[in-house]
């Protein structure tokens, strides 16, 4: 078969049906299809098959024209959904429009058919003339009466259709220009597809605005929508009464008052007005009623949630939460039981409900001292201003637990915060810091308004003091906390001109520990020479109970002697096991390594790899090859799993270190079960492997006596000091009951120093000194020192003793007392002395 050539770019030749359609249907279907083309095969001489004729179709369209196709069917199908649109707003206009030409259809009428009576009345006039010809006098003084009443009722009556008139049109205009801008601005955005704002859109945005930017928008609009609805419900009660005008709109406004009011109205008219205007009423106070229910719910709920300001001043302010709030508050408020108790204002981003819920849980008496919670952010100055930060003696940064570096960095922001209000600050901030590294950056961003307390560090050098120096860590309990003694500096200008050395027993009830010299810009120096006379300005450094509870007094005459012979120790090597992984590892170690005698180990014990080890410390500035008196001795375990600890030499150790691992200090609980559980294994280990070590010592003088478990561990305490550090306070009854292990309460002692620091700023010098490497720090010092055997003596005495060693004795504790005595009430009385017996005292590092 040949195709015909005549096909065009535009349409396409089909041919149907198939020449095999045909020749299969030729005889079936009487229908035949004919073409005007040559025959494909010759036709038969019975049957006659005509030609079949060729149907052009268009060709499928291309690829633009479907989309633009399809962009006009988008179009139209949008234009004919906002002509249906308009449609139905068109019809709703009408009817609208339909529903007021028929008011004033009616209103003509009325005014139609009152024109009628008058005309009616005129009539009746005109008879009433001609009844007076005929003398009916009586209807003439009616008619003359009524021809008498006729303008001024028919002008009144036109006043009356003009205020109705007027309050049905100001109450439909409204409607129909907001229709109206409806209708204008879809007819003016039909033809544009692209998203665009209507009119009425901008129109209810700046309403929106308007009602929510400014605080009295509502009740504005509230007062303004009823001073409306009472002036059209008076204009429209005087279209439909024959009151006066001034008497409408006080019933108007008594149908908006009380909706019962309008029960007496007489008549469709006035009783239909009367209704409209009691339903307007009844909307307006119920709107009023969610205006007065929200105002007063928002006032409860920023009562409740901490949003009110603070109105205090000389006030403690805190800002952050953390586990040592509850100690810090507990100091604070025995500081100020002296003064009937003081404010404490707590802020944090947290809800002010559970603030106050968990302050009421702390078990320990205010005395007097209240503690008011806001929620709130330290870093938003108004949140700042809302605790009346500029008016506090005080200010306390908390560190975050978590994170020291995030920590730190947050302190950071804080701080800078409070140096940007505007008001000033009256009184200094204590920071809290977690890493020594950070503290020079937080100094140079507070200037002199700041003091911090690096509560990692000052821990790791108080536990290697407690460590080599057993019964340490309850003296400085004692200091820093304000229950007992602690440290106050004042002037006393009658002392001026007097040597140190007789300052230093001119206070019954305190104890001079320093000087601080106005002379030198008020640098507190420790522990000075004897020689050193008092100029005018100096202050004194001493260690009382009470900043009211000391004053000097004339000097007792002290009988010097001399020490009983000059001791010097040598200092031998050490074998120190640290259980547990700290930040400042490195620190510690470096403390360790200037204090120890050549020759000392340190074993480190714990689960973070050999490895990783090398790599943090050396990261945090410590090069192991220039350690001088201490070699590292690395084991890998876990310290609460006995057979980890048991291949360890437990019992060859000076002193053990239980720290708070760094995996789990952030829970103190945990924390702490894990170092209690870790404190009972190593005096288990010891108590079983040490009575096979005093057998074979019996020879130079040792016992041993089988006990119970306790008792075990206590005779294995002998023999090495171990100390823990607790996070928890309530952990500390444990340990102190069973008296296996010193303690070091890091967490109450970070609290005590807060406090203390932010009581007296100038006793952060103090602290640093006795913290830090160099300068001055505590010891306990044996009694051969400065005593023989019985000797009897009185405080005052051995003080003058130990000065020979440029020692300051603060107190004692007896060789069978459990703690201490520092500051001794009375110092003057003699008594006898036990070479078992142990003195308190401040000396320069050794």
């Amino acid at each position: 078969m040949s195709l015909d050539s005549e096909t065009s770019g535009s349409a396409r030749d089909w041919f149907f049906p198939s020449p095999s359609f045909l020749r299969s249907s030729s005889s079936q279907y009487g229908r035949r299809f004919y073409s005007n083309s040559k025959p494909h095969s010759p036709p038969s001489s019975s049957t006659r098959i005509r030609h079949r004729r060729r149907v052009k179709f268009p060709r499928t369209p291309t690829n633009d024209k479907s989309q633009l196709s399809d962009t006009e069917n988008v179009k139209s199908s949008a234009t004919a959904r906002n002509n249906l649109i308009c449609l139905s707003q068109f019809r709703f206009q009408f009817a609208l429009v339909t529903l007021t030409i028929v008011f004033l259809l009616l209103l003509l009428r009325n005014t139609h058919l009152e024109s009628q009576v008058t005309k009616l009345q005129g009539e009746i006039l005109g008879l009433n003339h001609r009844l007076h010809a005929c003398h009916k006098l009586d209807t003439l003084y009616v008619t003359s009466s009524i021809s008498q009443d006729v303008d001024p009722w028919s002008r009144e009556n036109f006043k009356r259709n003009l205020a109705l008139f007027f309050s049905f049109t100001l109450l439909f205009i409204p409607l129909l220009i907001f229709k109206y801008i409806g209708f204008v601005s879809k007819s003016r955005f039909s033809d544009n597809i692209s998203e665009q704002v209507s009119l009425n859109k901008q129109i209810a945005y700046r309403v929106d605005v308007f009602l929510s930017v400014y605080p009295y928008a509502k009740p504005l609009v509230l007062l303004v929508a009823t001073l409306l609805l009472i002036f059209l419900g008076g204009l429209a009660l005087f279209g439909v009464t024959t009151e006066d005008l001034a008497h409408c709109l006080w019933l108007s406004w008594t149908y908006v008052a009380d909706s019962g009011n309008h029960a007496s109205s007489q008549g469709i008219g006035p009783r239909l007005v009367a209704v409209s205007i009691s339903f307007g009423g009844m909307l307006i106070f119920a709107m009023m009623l969610g205006l007065v229910s929200d105002a007063i719910s928002e006032k409860f709920d920023s009562l409740r949630k901490g949003k009110s300001e603070v109105v205090e001043q000389n006030h403690t302010l805190i800002l952050g939460w953390s586990d040592k709030l509850g100690s810090l508050l507990n100091q604070l408020a025995i500081a100020n039981e002296s003064l009937g108790g003081g404010t404490v204002a707590v802020m944090a981003e947290r809800d002010k409900e559970e603030m106050e819920l968990d302050i009421a849980k702390m078990e320990f008496d205010f005395k007097g001292t209240s503690v008011i919670c806001r929620s709130g952010s330290p870093l938003i100055l108004a949140d700042l201003k809302k605790v009346s930060v500029s008016k506090a003696r005080a200010i306390i940064v908390l560190a975050e637990d978590g994170n020291a570096d995030q920590s730190d960095a947050r302190a950071l922001r804080t701080v800078l915060s409070l140096t940007g209000v505007k008001e000033g600050l009256r009184g200094h901030i204590v920071v809290e810091l977690s890493d020594l590294d950070n503290e020079v950056l937080v100094k140079l961003v507070g200037g002199d308004l700041v003091e911090t307390v690096v509560a990692h560090d000052v821990i790791g050098r108080l536990m290697i003091q407690c460590a080599r120096q057993p019964g340490l860590a309850q003296i400085w309990e004692d200091i820093l906390g304000f229950e007992n003694c602690e440290f106050y500096i004042k002037r006393w200008p009658q002392l001026e001109g007097m040597q140190f050395e007789d300052v230093l027993i001119s206070f019954p009830a305190a104890i001079p520990c320093g000087i601080k010299v106005a002379s030198y810009g008020g640098k507190i120096i420790l522990n000075p020479d004897d020689s050193y006379v008092l100029q005018e300005g100096d202050e004194i450094l001493v260690i009382a109970e009470d900043d009211d509870t000391y004053a000097p007094a004339s000097l007792p005459t002290v009988w010097r002697g001399s020490l009983p012979k000059d001791f010097v120790y040598p200092k031998s090597p050490e074998r120190i096991l640290f259980c547990g992984w700290r930040r400042d590892m490195e620190d510690m170690i470096m403390v360790l390594d200037a204090s120890l005698a050549h020759g000392s180990e340190l074993w480190m014990f714990n689960d973070v790899p050999e490895k990783e080890r090398e790599k943090k410390l050396t990261d945090g500035g410590l090069d192991i090859n220039r350690l001088e008196n201490i070699s590292l001795v690395n084991r890998e375990g876990n310290a609460v799993i006995r057979r980890h600890l048991e291949s360890l030499p437990l019992e060859s150790f000076d002193s053990i270190l239980i720290l708070a691992d760094e995996s789990v200090e952030d829970s103190a609980i945990q924390a702490d079960s894990r170092s209690l559980a870790t404190l009972l294994l190593i005096r288990d280990i010891q108590a079983r492997r040490l009575p096979y070590v005093s057998m074979a010592s019996q020879a130079h003088g040792g016992s041993f006596s089988k006990g119970s478990w306790i008792g075990e561990m206590k005779q294995a305490s002998d023999k090495t000091v171990i100390i823990s550090e607790i996070l928890d306070p309530r952990t500390k009854n444990l340990i102190s009951m069973s008296k296996i292990s010193d303690y070091v309460l890091s967490n109450e002692l970070v609290s005590m120093a807060l406090a203390m620091v932010a009581e007296d700023r100038q006793i952060n010098d103090v602290l640093e000194e006795l913290f830090a490497e160099e300068g001055n720090e505590m010891h306990i010092r044996k009694a051969d020192l400065y005593l023989c055997e019985g000797e009897e003596l009185n405080f005052y005495e051995i003080m003058l003793r130990a000065r020979q060693r440029r020692e300051i004795v603060i107190g004692y504790r007896l060789a069978n007392a459990e703690r201490a005595v520092i500051n001794p009430p009375v110092k003057t009385d003699r008594r006898k002395w036990s070479l078992k017996d142990v003195f308190v005292v401040i000396t320069e590092k050794e």
